[in-house]
């Protein structure tokens, strides 16, 4: 793998990635140019753990075994002739590979990659070094991978920023937890959280502060409106934390444009915040479906694609706010079990710290596997694969969404999408350009039999809990799955109402990522055949 001057890296030899002359364009060209400024000094937001840490010596005694001429007798490393392990064999497509389903690509139709046990010409790995314990960061060439993607399609705007694998965006939100909140804080979040990002930080005594969100998600005013008004005297330290999904928000399928990104990053200046911001939907970005149009099923990747999307809050980064969650979880593989972080050296030096006790490093076999096939591909080759599989889940999305409109019958009114029965509003949710899920709306106040089972009395909270959970086991009775939108309500502590208790309003979330076309539709046809019932 070379880097070339604009950061962007390529492969050598057998398998060499050449792409498309406009996707080359719109990923190289312009090349970014260079921040000259550094971040601000944020060491005050690092929690007592982080601060406290201290290098282990043995990880960093490893440096020193393989300088020319060390003779070792530190290390207690086991000895790599004694490894099993005699070679890794592994065969990826070729990025341009378009996988439709209706079309197969031949099983023959891909790259060979072959790791010997020793150094070979031409690989990046060995399995004598790599599945041998290596220093916390991880392996070496894989990170400048992803440090040269990070420079290729959104460079953070200041100079002294670095990147560090991780074990995936589950382990990397923890380690973040652990890195800047202390228990008795609050972090901010979106209105609707994925369930998993608050099990990581309810154990350890943070709460968190959800924020009102439209169709491009947080809300600046809302976010400002909640901060001026924060009182420390009743709710402890001011919430300097705040945790987001801008694309494809799990569960809302909300997208943050650029001037929203702006807007939310000024605010974060104004009241010294810390932004995480957790991205593995940023490469399923998509057209916005037109319920007039035909949908188009060739999954064909558009020329442009990388224009198109909305860029990381890095971009906008000055001070050094931001801590990018980056994984390969949604476009390669989620067992792989690697990730990234992209942030400004100090905290990218404490997360280092961290890991040397958390999690020593890295799977071997997981970081040899794709750093293998990120350096076949390249960092051109791989935006190339994820414009092809973005254009797949776009196939799903649509999908659903005609499914959808087939056996509900859909309105627009703004942004939304209204399904009615009887008259009677019954469903609505904003079609997605992102991600992989739909928010659903279900509009229970209008269901005939809800004012008189709910009532007006002191339980009127626990008799509507009750109606739609209600609701969700007859979805489940008739063998049709969706996601509860209680799973999502954000922890604010003891005795504090929930968010999404809006009177008369229920929440479900869809996938469209995962069934078949035809179980897809039974599914909706099954859902919808449940709301006709019940609405009628």
């Amino acid at each position: 793998m070379t880097l070339e001057p604009n950061g962007v890296a390529t492969a050598n030899g057998n398998g060499a990635v050449n792409g498309t002359a406009a996707l080359k364009a719109a990923v190289s060209a312009p090349a970014p140019v260079p921040a000259e400024g550094k971040a601000v000094d944020l060491s005050h937001h690092l929690s007592l753990v982080a601060r406290s840490r201290m290098p282990s010596p043995l990880k960093d005694i490893l440096t020193y075994m393989h300088l020319p001429g060390m003779i070792s007798l530190a290390g207690g490393l086991p000895h790599p002739s004694l490894f099993p392990f005699q070679s890794l064999s592994t065969s990826v497509y070729h990025p341009s590979t378009v996988l439709d389903p209706a079309n197969p690509v031949p099983p023959s139709d891909g790259i060979t990659i072959d790791i010997a046990r020793k150094a070979q010409p031409g690989n990046v790995s060995f399995l004598e070094r790599d599945l041998q314990y290596s220093g916390a960061a991880g392996f070496k060439p894989l990170a400048e991978m992803c440090k040269a993607l990070t420079a290729a399609v959104q460079p953070p705007a200041y100079a002294d920023w670095d990147v560090l694998i991780n074990c995936g965006s589950t382990d990397a939100w923890q380690k973040i937890v652990t890195l800047l909140c202390e228990r008795g804080e609050t972090v901010i979040t979106d209105e609707q959280i994925y369930p998993s990002a608050q099990a990581a930080f309810i154990p350890e005594g943070v709460k968190c502060l959800p924020i009102p969100v439209d169709d491009q998600g947080m809300r600046p005013d809302a976010l400002c409106a909640a901060l001026d008004a924060w009182d420390t005297a009743t709710q402890g330290p001011r919430p300097h934390v705040m945790y987001l999904v801008p694309v494809g928000q799990n569960p809302l399928g909300s997208t943050m444009q650029a001037e929203r990104r702006k807007e939310i990053y000024a605010a974060a200046c104004k009241y010294d915040l810390v932004i995480v911001e957790d991205d593995p939907y940023f490469m399923l970005q998509f057209e916005a479906w037109d319920p007039l149009a035909p949908s188009d099923e060739s999954a064909t990747p558009p020329a442009d694609f990388m224009s198109k999307v909305a860029r990381s809050f890095l971009i906008h980064d000055t001070e050094g706010r931001v801590i990018r969650l980056e994984t390969f979880s949604k476009t390669l593989a989620p067992g792989l079990r690697i990730g990234f972080f992209v942030a400004n050296s100090m905290f990218i030096e404490r997360l280092l710290r961290g890991t040397e006790v958390q999690n020593q490093q890295p799977s071997g076999f997981s970081q040899v596997i794709l750093g293998e096939t990120l350096a076949r591909w390249g960092t051109e080759g791989y935006l190339q694969w994820c414009a092809g599989l973005c254009e797949q889940y776009r196939v799903r999305r649509d999908w659903m969404l005609d499914a959808l409109s087939s056996e509900l019958a859909l309105t627009p009114s703004a942004e939304t999408m209204v399904a009615t029965i009887n008259g009677r509003k019954v469903l609505s949710f904003t079609p997605p350009i992102g991600g992989m899920f739909i928010w659903c709306t279900v509009h229970f106040d209008e269901h005939p039999g809800y004012a008189a089972f709910v009532g007006d009395g002191p339980d009127r909270r626990d008799k509507e809990h009750e109606f739609e959970t209600a609701f969700w086991k007859k979805l489940v009775d008739a063998r049709v799955l969706v996601t509860p939108g209680w799973y999502f309500t954000p922890y604010e502590g003891q005795g504090v109402p929930s968010s999404n208790n809006e009177p008369g309003k229920g929440y479900f979330r869809l996938a469209y990522s995962f069934e078949s076309k035809e179980d897809m539709e039974e599914g909706i046809r099954r859902l919808a055949n449940v709301m006709k019932a019940e609405w009628a």
